[in-house]
């Protein structure tokens, strides 16, 4: 079955199509992984965009019911080179062309993705759909060229209501913007009790909550349209310790004065090196973003830089210098990628430790 990937430039790739029938347009971008492919296709960070894998083979290990990262994905289509029709692992129930099927997604492979990547870099994020072999190429790159993709992007993939996950150790909630999994995992592995919330909960609703601390999750799509979150966060600032995740990193720094800009092609993939600006010391990361902080637009916000990408030396740690705040622009859960940078959970739970006895000691003299 011959499927076509056009490009809103009128680039046209020629494959073999898998996955779904339907005819697809979204944002093309790609993600340079060598596994992981599971938790990327059904990373909400992901909405309503078309993704090219680097790594050359996907599928080898099939699809499993274990390591989704939401409860459906919310991608619209698939680039690879080739795809693994027979996969080989204990944990598979669905190959990834069955997986693709059952959630109407598009894929094509056989193309160079080699080509279409280094396209991407050199001219950035492009519009693209997926569609049959006797589509005219003119007519969908006119079709593209009037889209507009990701609007409302957080309000797609955000809980509808409050879910609460019982534990014995620190009440965390977590400001769900496109939450994956692994995060309430991570805190869950930690006792925390978890209450996730809406993207669109206020300040006094959170706090009507009494939480220990309050995360600001990973999401899709571009910070500036989630102005909803922006005055809930500045009202929590000082009130109670913070830890922005990747869109959390981006609407905390938005809510401190900072601004924030489009990346030309984004950090996706599980093996991006970030530096601390302390210690020096490097980890590998994993990352999903489209936008970065403007680094010259920090000045009188508060914040300072704590980590850089060693790629680009973009911002990818900041820290607020009076209040118990702090972000990052990677995934510290990882699923998929390295857990170099997993302590910072812990790093979080010490921040709420040591404002609970400030607020104690000052409580005590006053």
């Amino acid at each position: 079955m011959k499927r076509q990937l056009i490009l809103e430039d009128g680039s046209v790739f020629v494959g073999e199509g898998f996955g779904s029938e339907h005819v697809t347009e979204g944002e093309i971008v790609f993600t340079t992984g060598m596994t992981g492919y599971q938790e990327t296709l059904t990373d909400p960070s992901f909405y309503g965009q078309i993704v090219t894998f680097t790594y050359p083979l996907i599928g080898n290990y099939g699809i499993n019911e274990d390591d989704f990262e939401a409860t459906c994905p919310y991608i619209k289509g698939v680039v690879v080179k080739e795809w693994a029709n027979f996969p080989s692992n204990w944990r598979s129930s669905l190959s990834l062309d069955e997986f693709l099927k059952k959630y109407n997604i598009p894929g094509i492979s056989s193309i160079d993705t080699r080509k279409l990547t280094r396209k991407i870099r050199e001219f950035g994020t492009l519009k693209a759909a997926i569609c049959d072999e006797h589509s005219d190429p003119s007519e969908i790159v006119e079709s593209l060229k009037a889209r507009q993709f990701q609007i409302d992007a957080v309000a797609q993939v955000s809980t509808k209501v409050c879910e609460e996950i019982a534990g014995s150790g620190k009440h965390i909630v977590l400001v769900d913007f496109g939450a994956k999994k692994n995060i309430v995992a991570e805190l869950v592995k930690r006792n925390c009790k978890v209450t996730i919330v809406p993207f669109q909960t206020s300040a006094t609703e959170i706090l009507a909550l009494k939480p220990d601390g309050v995360m600001l999750s990973n999401g899709p799509g571009n910070p500036k349209d989630v102005s909803c979150a922006i005055p809930m966060i500045q009202s929590l600032l000082g009130k109670i310790p913070l830890f922005g995740i990747c869109l959390g990193h981006q609407l905390f720094a938005l809510a401190c004065g900072a601004d924030t800009f489009k990346l030309k092609f984004g950090h996706r993939g599980a093996n991006h090196p970030v530096q601390s600006v302390e210690t020096g010391k490097t980890v590998m990361t994993a990352q999903n973003h489209g936008y970065a902080v403007n680094e010259q637009t920090l000045k009188g916000t508060g914040l300072i830089v704590t980590e850089r990408a060693l790629n680009d030396g973009t911002i990818e740690g900041l820290a607020h210098t009076v209040y118990p705040a702090f972000t990052v622009q990677y995934h510290p859960e990882a699923s998929p990628g390295p857990h170099d940078s997993n302590p910072l959970f812990d790093q979080f739970l010490y921040l709420i430790e040591e404002h609970t006895k400030e607020e104690t000691n000052y409580a005590k003299t006053h």
